[in-house]
């Protein structure tokens, strides 16, 4: 008999009871219903043992098992929506648009000294890397050189920009 006879065989036999307990457990409808679904899908992977005496004394652990996995998933899930919308509340930029386009200016006055103080591949590499979002992978393909080359341009050309601006700053 395949797995999924027998998770058949089992749901029919113990639908009501698994329900039941599942209610009891979660309180929410929509909820037992997604852990219904789920549970005949465990236990498609996982078969009830051959070796087990009294099924509903399995089915009961089984499902609180599952039913403590599927709440902390939601739980966990709700903290990520939670800690997002706060992110979203509390965007970077509040500043008015002059600010954004002094931002924008300064950065494109780092990208002319990354120009002027780097060799030409160096210079290319962090441009294409953070100027214009590519993946080292993507920036390796335009160059022509292997992705190794093009993250020792870029960790090269960033430690002599921080140095230049240690230096600058020192004096």
């Amino acid at each position: 008999m395949s797995n999924l006879a027998r998770a058949t065989e089992v749901f029919s036999l113990h639908g009501d009871f698994i329900r039941a307990i599942m209610r009891y457990r979660v309180g929410d409808e929509s909820l037992v219903d997604d852990l219904y679904q789920d549970f005949f899908l465990s236990l498609v992977a996982r078969p009830i043992p051959a070796d087990v005496r009294n099924v509903k004394n399995y089915l009961y652990r089984a499902i609180i098992n599952d039913s403590f996995d599927a709440v902390r998933r939601v739980e966990q899930y709700q903290d990520r929506i939670q800690r997002y919308s706060k992110r979203i509340e509390n965007p970077i930029n509040k500043d008015r648009l002059e600010n954004a386009l002094i931002e924008n200016e300064e950065m494109e006055k780092m990208f002319r000294m990354v120009e002027l103080l780097l060799p030409p591949s160096e210079s290319r590499a962090v441009t294409m890397k953070f100027k214009n979002d590519s993946s080292i992978g993507e920036v390796a393909k335009q160059m022509a050189v292997n992705k190794r080359s093009v993250s020792r341009y870029i960790s090269v050309g960033l430690r002599k920009i921080r140095q230049f601006i240690v230096e600058k700053e020192g004096t």
